[in-house]
């Protein structure tokens, strides 16, 4: 592969991204790459408030807020390690519970905190899934043992269900499998619940799961299964209902015919199927009827959920080839009551640039049947005196991740937005005119790190998490915990 085809195109000025490519894991340094990690930050209207050189985890986290008694808490959680922190006055962040989970312990799953009304109490929903494993001793079409293994995986797989009666216990309301469980081995079928669910305390809740494990269509080399959307009826928490499973024809073993039209089939890389659960901006029970959900290389569908028994399909977009990495991880959908429109972008996953850049469409929902492509994002670029031309030089990941979650508290602002990039720290983006999105602003830490991980690199910012009500950005990175401001936000609340 010559230099017009992959790495920095002189006469252009820009970095060329290859085609395609599977999924290599490990470094691929190009002669413009860093030899180094570089210890130097770079900001611009934005402001570090706060910085504390400790996280639950190196790249990913999750991230969830409270309120209770005057006080607003936030769960900062990966798996195998639990903080809960007092951030009323987010400068004097406090340790209020620090729990970590050994073997035999579980762990603390993906989450959704929410208040229901109904019973005035916060309830809390955790996913627990099979394992996830990467690299290339879990590759399943270079060694036949692997697919086997990952589905025999024990543990359980589904969702439990909580009410907190306070920031640092909670009570157990129900536990339930997404998928049938063998009664002579305790073997579940199916994935469990696949990253957050999206639950924000009203009647319904809607799950990312493979319920059972017909659903193996995965093109991505190191997952069994195919998520498919569930829905599920929280009219009372202590008793979920699943009330209707929807998934793209081909994800079944048996839909061979609609398997084999697929765009991506056979191309052994794609993840296929949901990472994300779909996502309701309007609740259903106050007059919603569209879901937003992104199935990894099928692109997004529009589903109408006006009877959540029965979600049919509105529209569809077939998104960009863009693998390896994810091509469609995540949709942002906190802009379509005040633009139409919906923001869905997909995921690296190789390093130096080493894949298709991934990038962040503007897609245009006003009509659901027509779910159309406006506008991408545009690419942000190395500060002033960076020592290269092109983040991609920076090492490890760059691209986006999440805006954070649908999930935050307060309403976003409908002219700005926020995104972690790996490599390239927190991008913010302005969205006056959302048909043409500019850079407005970005956070970029260093790449050093002070926690003893030598791959800590890779993704230095993975996770942020933005109170919208309070003007407040948390970045989670390689090197700590940051609290960020701007004045673009607006005047920040901060409790002192």
């Amino acid at each position: 592969m010559t230099t017009k085809d992959y790495g920095w195109d002189e006469q252009r000025r820009l970095f060329v991204h290859p085609q395609s490519t599977p999924y290599v894991s490990g470094p691929r340094p190009l002669p413009q790459s860093l030899d180094h990690l570089e210890d130097r930050e770079y900001t611009s209207n934005m402001t570090v408030e706060a910085r504390w050189p400790t996280v639950v985890r190196l790249t990913h986290t999750w991230q969830n807020v409270v309120d209770m008694g005057g006080r607003r808490y936030m769960f900062h959680y990966y798996r195998q390690a639990l903080n809960v922190y007092d951030i009323t006055d987010p400068t004097a962040r406090d340790l209020v519970l620090e729990k970590r989970y050994g073997p035999g312990d579980g762990e603390f799953g993906a989450a959704a905190i929410a208040y229901n009304k109904e019973r005035d109490a916060w309830i809390l929903v955790q996913c627990f899934e099979v394992p996830r494993t990467y690299g290339p001793d879990s590759n399943k079409y270079a060694d036949p043992a692997v697919l086997p293994r990952l589905m025999a995986a024990p543990g359980f797989r589904g969702f439990r269900v909580y009410e907190l009666t306070s920031p640092t216990d909670w009570k157990l309301l129900a536990e339930v499998p997404t998928g049938p469980v063998d009664p002579a081995t305790g073997i579940h079928q199916g994935s469990g619940g696949v990253d957050t669910p999206a639950y924000d305390g009203g009647r319904y809740m809607f799950i990312a799961a493979a319920p059972d494990d017909t659903f193996i269509n995965q093109e991505f080399a190191t997952y069994p299964y195919t998520p498919a959307q569930l829905v599920y009826d929280m009219e009372d928490p202590a008793h979920p209902k699943l009330l209707s499973t929807w998934w793209v024809p081909g994800q079944r073993a048996g839909e061979t015919g609609a398997y084999e039209s697929w765009s991506r089939h056979g191309n052994r890389t794609s993840w296929i199927g949901a990472r994300v659960p779909m996502s309701v901006p309007v609740p259903l029970e106050q007059g919603g009827r569209y879901g937003y959900a992104v199935m990894g290389g099928l692109g997004l569908y529009v589903l109408d959920l006006a009877d959540p028994r029965r979600p049919l399909v509105s529209g569809h977009l077939d998104l960009p080839h863009s693998w390896a990495g994810i091509e469609g991880d995540v949709v942002d959908t906190s802009r379509v009551t005040s633009h139409g429109v919906v923001f869905v972008n997909g995921g690296p996953m190789n390093e130096d640039g080493y894949e298709p850049y991934k990038d962040i469409y503007v897609i245009d929902v006003k009509d659901p049947a027509n779910p159309h492509i406006v506008a991408t994002f545009p690419r942000p670029v190395p500060p002033a005196g960076a020592p290269y031309q092109d983040f991609v030089f920076r090492r490890g990941k760059f691209g986006p991740k999440r805006f954070g979650s649908n999930a935050h508290p307060g309403t976003a602002d409908p002219n700005l937005t926020l995104y972690s990039f790996g490599n390239a720290g927190v991008q913010m983006f302005d969205l006056t005119d959302v048909r043409r999105p500019a850079l407005a602003g970005y956070f970029v830490p260093k790449m050093t790190d002070e926690l003893g991980d030598p791959r800590s690199y890779l993704v230095p910012t993975e996770s942020i998490f933005v109170e919208w009500d309070r003007r407040l950005v948390w970045a989670f990175t390689n090197s700590g915990m940051y609290l960020l401001t701007s004045p673009l936000l607006g005047e920040p609340r901060i409790a002192r």
